[in-house]
């Protein structure tokens, strides 16, 4: 199921989209929202796979909403002014549902953003791994990056960025799901659908967050959170 949540500020339109969500098989509603505000804290803990974001929205509008996420979900903009579409394909939307919408528009978005959820990433290369680093290719070179160097991975769609300590981050054409195969279980938890951390690394964890600096914050999803609480009570002194 692709988990989705609504942001509209128009509680009929907001309904709408609801009930469309709630009929569409593989769809599965998550939340919704009368504030981008409020879904911004939502996000900060909760996974989310697609978002149907209206652009005219007071405070802060669909379009800036979405461009201040650090990885935001498959994203598809609504609105009743056709002038924003271009702009939202600026940031990678998957489609634009003009109001009033139609079931049939916005199924065949829904297919559309399946699509590309559902996606495997096209020659996704093959880790090579050792005892103590693994080998990668990022662009046209292999690099060699020590599991000790390695502070979190962040996913990035069909991407993963690999943060180091010391060192500049590693891109991959890789998903998720194969990095985290990659790695020693015995260091390394996906604490989030965008997000593995080296457990080693961790230094301070509050509010179900993760903090490594001042400005860097890995949310623990509720997915997630029974696994990393497991790993923190065998190491808990009591």
């Amino acid at each position: 199921m692709i988990r989705t949540i609504a942001i509209d500020d128009e509680p009929l339109a907001l309904k709408q989209i609801a009930t469309y969500i709630d009929k569409t098989p593989y769809l599965t509603l998550v939340n919704t929202f009368e504030s981008a505000l409020e879904a911004i804290e939502f996000l900060g803990t909760k996974e989310v796979d697609l978002m149907f974001v209206d652009i005219n929205m007071p405070d802060l509008n669909g379009m800036e909403f979405v461009k201040s996420l650090t990885n935001a979900p498959a994203v598809i903009f609504t609105t009743a002014y056709s002038e924003y579409a271009v702009e939202g394909f600026r940031v990678d939307a998957v489609d634009y549902l003009l109001k009033p919408i139609s079931r049939v528009d916005f199924l065949k978005a829904a297919e559309k953003a399946r699509a590309r959820i559902l996606q495997s990433p096209a020659e996704e290369p093959t880790v090579k791994h050792g005892e103590d680093h693994l080998f990668i290719k990022s662009e046209y070179r292999i690099v060699r990056v020590n599991y000790s160097d390695i502070r979190y991975i962040e996913g990035m769609r069909e991407y993963v960025r690999i943060h180091q300590e010391n060192k500049p981050p590693v891109m991959a054409l890789m998903s998720m799901k194969k990095m985290e195969e990659a790695l020693p279980k015995d260091s390394f938890m996906r604490v989030h659908r965008s997000f593995i951390v080296n457990l080693n690394k961790i230094d301070t964890i509050e509010r179900q967050r993760i903090i490594f600096d001042e400005d860097i914050y890995i949310p623990v999803s509720d997915q997630y959170k029974d696994a990393f609480q497991a790993f923190l009570d065998e190491r808990f002194l009591k």
